[in-house]
């Protein structure tokens, strides 16, 4: 259960497989559209659990609640807004701090219209977005939480917004103009209608990929166009050629799901890492390949932050076949260098290359492919270094990525370390010579803009 409002998370997207769909009308109330064949095993579905469980199980997975309530479901993660921080709350079957006494009809009416039995919610739990699940969903996915073990105790920070921002009963009138947050759409093919499904509600990908109107609900004639997302930018994901996805085959957009990857093209950071750790990686390749489809045909939005097509001609070649996996030759020839940089630019440590290596050679290597066997993510060609905007590329160097797996080490951010100069000297280099650009000229007052 993730953010949504005038709140941003996560990016994410998911797909599905199986059952033959009526017309959409009749999506949100009749049938359960998904079967269970992920591709990685789910660590929370057991054989000793009944089959609703386990399905419900799945439904959390597609409904990325772990990324903002914890992997335990405990709660008490930050989501940041522009009128503070709202934190997620104990979703355990906790009596006392949980939602141990919800019936499953209060539990339909939180996921649906964000109505707590005592409150209302504040839409960083994107009700308007699960406004649309389907009701044997939400069965299959309160008796999962019947299963999960309480966490006995409150999350450390709760939600104190300033007057009027905490009346909540105010939410009652923003619903009424902003959910649903998307309509069904005609026309669709029984995959890209599982796609609709999972993509607009469980998924609910539009929450950070839409651009907010003045009510702070979602832009619908923006949809999924992409919209800043705290430190990060949602890039737009609608099949324009040049500031969507429209080149990537449908067989790209499931890897990207399922690995957070692409080869000399992207790599998921920040809240879409999150999103495929927690969630997209699980789903089965029919949900993967449903989402797919569905996003291949949703309205093309061309936006001014497009993506600068890749000159394969100026990128770098590795250095040799062996370095991308031999932390010796890699370690060597770093130090190599650092030593003939400072030799050409008379010891000068801010020069573009020197601050590079120094901040960013030991892991993304001198020639940019890293090590991938290690977790360590090649920067080679990645559109977010080629985007018109520098504005992801400044927020990585300066906040720090997770990678989208457990195992993918965690990259460090900079803003403490070096100035906006240095990140603006850093931003160049990099796109210039891994994004191949012919030049760059973000300077220290852009970075200054973009961090604040």
């Amino acid at each position: 259960m993730k953010p949504s409002y005038m709140l941003l998370s996560a990016l994410a997207l998911s797909m599905a497989s199986s059952a033959v769909m009526a017309d959409s009308a009749s999506l949100a109330n009749t049938t359960s559209l998904f079967n269970i064949s992920p591709a990685i095993s789910l660590p929370n579905v057991s054989p000793a659990n009944s089959d609703l469980v386990n399905r419900g199980a799945y439904i959390a997975r597609t409904a990325d609640c772990m990324a903002c309530h914890r992997e335990d479901y405990s709660g008490g993660v930050a989501i940041e807004t522009p009128i503070g921080n709202i934190y997620s709350t104990n979703i355990t079957p906790s009596t006392r701090y949980g939602i141990g006494n919800y019936t499953e009809t209060d539990f339909k009416k939180a996921l649906k219209k964000g109505r707590a039995p005592a409150h209302q919610l504040y839409p960083a739990m994107p009700y308007p977005s699960y406004h649309g699940m389907a009701d044997v969903d939400i069965s299959a996915l309160f008796a999962y939480f019947q299963t999960v073990p309480p966490v006995e105790e409150p999350p450390e920070n709760t939600t104190k917004l300033p007057f009027p921002l905490n009346i909540r009963t105010l939410m009652l009138a923003w619903n009424v103009i902003n959910v649903p947050s998307t309509e069904n759409r005609a026309g669709l093919t029984q995959t890209q209608q599982r796609g609709e499904y999972l993509v607009n509600n469980l998924e609910h990908c539009g929450t950070c990929h839409t651009p907010r109107n003045l009510t702070q609900g979602l832009d619908k004639d923006k949809y999924l166009s992409g919209a800043p997302l705290g430190k990060w930018y949602a890039p737009n994901i609608t099949p324009d050629n040049d500031s969507g996805i429209g080149r990537w085959s449908e067989s790209d957009i499931v890897t990207y799901l399922r690995t957070g990857m692409l080869d000399k093209r992207s790599y998921a950071g920040g809240p879409m890492a999150e999103a495929v750790a927690h969630s997209t990686r699980y789903l089965s390749d029919s949900d993967l390949i449903a989402m797919a489809a569905y996003l291949k045909v949703v309205p093309i939005i061309k936006t001014d932050d497009y993506v600068i097509p890749v000159d394969t001609s100026r990128l770098p070649s590795p250095v040799s076949h062996s370095i991308t996996y031999d932390l010796i030759e890699q370690k060597d020839y770093l130090a190599q260098a650092k030593t003939s940089t400072n030799a050409h630019s008379n010891n000068d440590q801010n020069s573009p290359k020197a601050l590079y290596l120094a901040a960013c050679g030991s892991c993304h290597g001198v020639d940019g492919y890293a090590q991938p066997d290690a977790r360590y993510a090649s920067i080679v060609g990645l559109s977010s270094i080629r985007r018109v905007k520098p504005d992801a590329l400044i927020n990585v160097i300066a906040y720090g990525a997770k990678g989208a797996l457990n195992t993918a080490p965690k990259m460090p951010g900079f803003s403490k370390e070096l100035s906006h100069a240095q990140i603006a000297s850093i931003t160049n280099y990099v796109r210039v010579t891994f994004g191949g650009l012919q030049s760059s000229d973000v300077s220290a007052a852009d970075v200054k803009r973009i961090l604040k």
